[in-house]
């Protein structure tokens, strides 16, 4: 494979705060030239837009996509060549995993300013997800030398763990923490990056040290928040756990939290409760739907994940992994595959899952039970351990599946 250069040498995710990680956006204003009050209102419906999908994060509420996209098409009908109202709506489409729309509007967004470096970053963003790996890499190292920013290190950091390079990741990753100082949000953020990654490499104290101080800094990041009650879990404490899951879902009722605490309630052996939150798991997952979002893909992983409308999780994986061609959509697929006992053709999608070199325990673990399906013990075994030795503690629900597995 070409194209694996990635820069900042010597010294993801990525889709997360698409609008932080667009390295500014909101004083974007001279980026390009502005005259007149039509262009100063694009300008004011730009950052309205951009406020909203922060609104969308601070809340869990997907409705602010749907004001989010309003504003930034009337900005654009003032301003047809605006190139913040442009990235801005890339930010948008990322969001919502529209990812053709978002490399349509990052590639336009390059060629109204192709010496700025956020539109690359969103044409990088879309490029991954639709699984062009070698154009998403080319695409971030010309990011990175245009401007190395938080934003630039952020998506190498991400482009490394896909590749296997976890040193170089965590360098990359340094680098964003180190230039978010003075900026109390976007250190927080840059710390919990670093602190997943740790955690997903069998550095749970070093993670908890990383969310901890993002905590610190941001005492209400719900991202922070389950990212530290996972690490709870994997000690032990469940009840803590349980806590910090439950302040999660109050600020941000979104899925990813929601499951959290529906899977912390159910290794707890608390069923009842887990069946109430993985029903409102399934509303909101419609609200995101309802909202413009594409969520094919995560709505089978639960699905797959829960034992429940198995033959539905596999046709969400199918059509998700269509519009998503990425490790990740051949990894959903693989365990939708597995879940409906169609096991030999999971066990070539766990293969395409992992052909990056990609050092994830959750893709691992898919591929033993796909191997185990198919009666290959000592495969399968291996891909267990393989799965434990990167992280111990990868699923409340499935880990201790792992272990047992192992042995």
């Amino acid at each position: 494979m070409k194209a694996r250069r990635l820069i900042v040498g010597g010294a993801t995710a990525v889709l997360t705060a698409a609008a932080l990680l667009l390295g500014g956006t909101l004083s974007a204003g001279s980026d390009s030239p502005r005259s007149g009050r039509s262009l100063r209102s694009a300008h004011a419906l730009t950052l309205q837009g951009l406020a909203y999908q922060q609104r969308v994060r601070d809340t869990g509420n997907p409705e602010y996509y749907v004001k989010s996209e309003h504003v930034l098409q009337e900005a654009l009908r003032l301003a047809p060549k605006d190139l913040a109202a442009t990235i801005a709506l890339g930010s948008l489409a990322l969001s919502r995993h529209r990812f053709e729309e978002a490399l349509a509007l990052g590639r336009r967004a390059v060629a109204l300013s192709p010496s700025t470096a956020r539109g690359y970053g969103v044409v990088g963003d879309a490029l991954l997800e639709l699984g062009r790996y070698p154009q998403a890499f080319g695409t971030f190292d010309r990011m990175v030398s245009l401007k190395p920013s938080l934003s630039a290190y952020a998506r190498i950091s991400y482009a490394r763990e896909l590749l296997g390079d976890i040193r170089g990741s965590v360098e990359a990753l340094k680098l964003a923490r180190d230039a978010a100082v003075g900026a109390p949000s976007t250190s927080a953020w840059a710390r919990l990056q670093l602190g997943k990654l740790y955690w997903s490499h069998g550095r749970p104290r070093a993670a908890e040290q990383e969310y901890r101080a993002a905590l610190a800094i941001s005492p209400a990041f719900t991202e922070a928040l389950d990212a530290l009650a996972q690490r709870e879990a994997g000690s032990g404490r469940l009840r803590q756990a349980i806590e910090l899951e439950r302040r999660a879902v109050e600020l941000t009722p979104e899925p990813h939290h929601l499951i959290g605490l529906g899977d912390l309630y159910a290794a707890k052996g608390d069923l009842g409760h887990a069946k109430e939150v993985y029903r409102d798991v399934e509303r909101a997952f419609r609200r995101e739907a309802e909202a413009g979002a594409r969520t094919d893909l995560e709505l089978a992983l639960f699905y797959a994940d829960h034992g429940s409308r198995l033959q539905l999780a596999l046709s969400l994986a199918f059509a998700g992994r269509a519009e998503r061609p990425s490790v990740d959509g051949d990894d959903v697929l693989a365990w939708a595959l597995i879940r409906n006992g169609r096991c030999g053709e999971a066990l070539h999608y766990t293969r395409r899952a992992l052909r990056l070199g990609t050092l994830d325990a959750a893709k691992f673990f898919h591929r033993g039970m796909a191997e185990r399906c198919l009666g290959r013990r000592v495969a399968a075994k291996s891909s267990f351990r393989r799965a434990l030795r990167l992280n111990p503690h990868f699923s409340v629900l499935w880990a201790p599946v792992a272990r047992a597995a192992a042995r």
